[in-house]
């Protein structure tokens, strides 16, 4: 038996299995659901039951607490439809946008660009074709059948040549995966990818100013937003506050400088949460809230945030509730490493 989902306003129909996750069959279909985790631990994927039924399996509170779906609020990644229903996902593009692909990729280069940060550049088949909007993400299907999510770091129109995505990759102590890239991967290693995913990109309709928000690697989808806005000449003010531990966290601080320096709407200011460095003359403390500090009336801004849950929570709920800043104006990819689920 299979039930009919509807996301509005986007319009977009799919089938859902009987007991399958509402995010799994979007994903398989190729609907670009919002997600982090996939197994409710984080709440990126909270959507809004218009109609219908569903039954949700093991969830955190965090992520959905009963008061929210006493509301009418659900986890895709864990609400299995009984009914067909209708879902409000605003930030799920309509018909027509880039589909899912699963295709091989080379490792063409590994740059360590901190202790804990690679820079990753992975070469795509000449025979595929494949289409983002800067700001979206892969995944990286391992062999055991488990997934990590990486934004793509350059811009569609900078993938050089030959075309090849970058990705940073912070190293997690433990990790399946970032253990392997730091101690054995070699160049010209094959790697299986799929994507894009997401729905973090640009909104160019808007004219409103823009505030870039990273914490970490979540400075990846940011940089590629950077890209995109030379390339399309967008000149609506925008400021881009990134947060990291200390100085050498800060692995892209020289592009970020340069990129400040050549496009006159564009300000960087980078935040240090462990000032012990006699040099840094910067800021220091929370990165969400030194926003909070220079912009404490957003109400007439967008913000794009990336990095971890802890940071894009904090900073949705700060600046709206202490900034005045729309609820529909914050655009977040929140990514839960398994580290994260674990200490979960």
């Amino acid at each position: 038996m299979s039930f009919n989902i509807t996301l509005m306003p986007a319009q977009r129909s799919f089938e859902v299995l009987r007991d399958e996750p509402i995010l799994s069959a979007a994903i398989r279909q190729g609907i670009g659901l919002p997600y982090g985790c996939r197994d409710g631990a984080c709440g990126s994927c909270k959507s809004r039951l218009l109609e219908g039924r569903v039954i949700h399996g093991a969830h955190q509170s965090k992520a959905l607490s009963v008061a929210e779906e006493d509301a009418g609020l659900i986890l895709p990644c864990c609400a299995a439809a009984q009914t067909d229903c209708v879902i409000e996902a605003r930030s799920v593009p309509g018909a027509g946008e880039f589909p899912v692909l699963r295709m091989p990729a080379r490792v063409l280069s590994l740059q360590r660009a901190a202790p804990d940060v690679m820079l990753m550049k992975l070469q795509l088949p000449a025979n595929q074709n494949l289409q983002y909007r800067a700001g979206q993400y892969i995944e990286i299907l391992l062999r055991d059948g488990q997934r990590r999510s990486y934004s793509m770091a350059n811009a569609p129109h900078n993938l050089g040549e030959p075309p090849a995505l970058e990705l940073h990759l912070r190293h997690m102590s433990g990790g399946v995966f970032t253990d392997h890239v730091f101690a054995q991967m070699k160049d010209k290693e094959i790697l299986r990818i799929e994507g894009p995913f997401g729905s973090f990109f640009l909104r160019e309709e808007s004219d409103k100013p823009i505030v870039l928000l990273a914490a970490g690697t979540g400075f990846a989808p940011i940089k590629a937003l950077i890209e995109h806005m030379r390339l399309k000449n967008i000149t609506r003010p925008a400021v881009l506050y990134w947060g990291c531990r200390s100085l050498a966290d800060l692995y892209l601080h020289d592009w970020a400088e340069t990129a400040a320096a050549t496009m006159p709407n564009l300000r960087y200011v980078p935040v240090l949460s462990e000032n012990t460095q006699a040099e840094w003359r910067g800021r220091s403390g929370l990165v969400h809230q030194a926003v909070m500090a220079d912009q404490p009336d957003l109400s007439a801004h967008q913000v794009y945030a990336c990095g971890a849950p802890a940071m894009v929570e904090a900073a949705q709920r700060d600046f709206v509730a202490l900034c005045g800043l729309p609820e529909n104006e914050f655009y977040a990819d929140a990514f839960t490493s398994m580290a994260d689920k674990q200490a979960a």
